[in-house]
């Protein structure tokens, strides 16, 4: 059966909703994993969900920032929302799809669905507690794997990982370097952390470098696309007994150019399980 699932930063769900709903309506993914959604839980927009045919929905918000939320057409047979770095700051939310009949069979397919902080300006932990918090983050995922081995079974790890990791995921490697989100502290951390894992980056896996992949164009920019000084700060990662399923990765960059977007665009995957 073919299965599709997008990952989006969107920015607050509340405000783009509109966006959300339309993106459902043209694309259909059966799984959709949300971060900064920025929307504590009972104010979450579930009914405009529902209407679609999303009944199932897994939440880990708070008021004004942050917040992950995976959403599905396919049951849940388990939720899990972990903290991280002892902050309550919602950046997590695990769920199992259910069993025979659905992708990866009896076992089911576990979505991990995080949002790595962004880690502030300077790219310096002694100077900038948001990046040390960034650094903690990334040590205690190793710190995760180690203890539950999630991608030893049927798994997808999707997110706003907030760091663009090769030279072709920012516009100008050289010029990046000291900026959070591509300096190599950051970049080595997480490929250390792929690697170990043996998860397979889905859209390096179909668009490899040398070609320059984007996912995030800021706002900052008067003319984003024709600028096109993006980064590639938003992933899908692939167990090893899943990966060869992978058809397509696509990212809808058309998407950023909507009435008052995202500064993400959304992230799509499709897998034959």
């Amino acid at each position: 059966m073919s299965f599709t699932l997008t990952t989006w930063n969107i920015n607050s769900v509340r405000l783009r909703i509109d966006q959300v709903i339309r993106f459902l309506v043209e694309n259909e993914p059966d799984v959709l994993c949300l971060q900064e959604t920025k929307c504590p839980n009972d104010h979450f927009p579930s009914a405009a969900f529902k209407t679609l045919g999303y009944q199932y929905i897994a939440l880990n918000g708070q008021k004004g920032y942050h917040g992950v939320a995976t959403i599905s057409r396919i049951p849940f047979t388990e939720t899990q929302a972990l903290r991280f770095c002892d902050k309550d700051d919602s950046r997590h939310m695990t769920v199992e799809l259910g069993g025979t009949g659905t992708p990866g069979g009896s076992r089911g397919v576990r979505i991990h669905n995080f949002y790595v902080p962004a880690g502030g300006d300077a790219p310096d932990p002694e100077i900038n507690p948001r990046f040390a918090h960034k650094l903690a983050f990334l040590d205690e995922l190793v710190e995760w794997h180690e203890a539950t081995r999630p991608a030893d079974r049927p798994s997808v790890l999707v997110g706003d990982l907030n760091i663009a990791p090769y030279e072709t995921d920012v516009w100008n490697h050289k010029a990046l370097l000291g900026v959070v989100s591509h300096t190599p502290v950051e970049t080595e951390r997480l490929e250390a952390f792929r690697r170990m894992t043996g998860y397979v980056d889905a859209v390096r896996a179909l668009r490899p470098e040398p070609e320059k992949v984007f996912t995030w164009w800021s706002y900052r920019s008067p003319d984003w696309s024709a600028a096109d000084k993006g980064r590639r700060l938003d992933h899908v990662w692939l167990a090893p007994d899943i990966a060869p399923a992978l058809e397509t990765a696509a990212i809808a960059r058309d998407v950023r150019g909507w009435e008052r977007p995202s500064d993400h665009a959304p992230v799509t995957v499709r897998l034959s399980l």
